[in-house]
């Protein structure tokens, strides 16, 4: 793996730091690993899962107050069709 500068976590797309990880995690099962290069990557891995969760846990959040509106949206829906005909029915 080069070394490189690394980019702010929170500028990548999920994907891409869940890929940069990756390339890490193959970093670490390398048989021969440099201790120095080892602690930089430990530490980039760290701030790549933090804001790995931190959009994990925003979007979970988001989630959950979506969620209450599509099923209200969706008792709506059910409560303006007549249930003998299915027709919908005028609001």
């Amino acid at each position: 793996m080069a070394s490189k500068q690394p980019v702010d976590p929170t500028t990548l797309s999920y994907a891409e730091a869940s890929a940069e990880l990756d390339e890490i995690v193959a970093f670490f099962e390398q048989a021969d690993v440099d201790v120095d290069e080892l602690v930089a990557q430990l530490e980039r891995a760290g701030a790549l899962v933090d804001e790995l969760d931190r959009r994990l846990k925003e979007t979970k959040l988001q989630v959950d107050e979506l969620a209450p509106l599509l099923t209200q949206s969706d008792e709506e829906a059910i409560a303006d069709i007549d249930p003998e005909t299915g027709e919908v029915l005028d609001g």
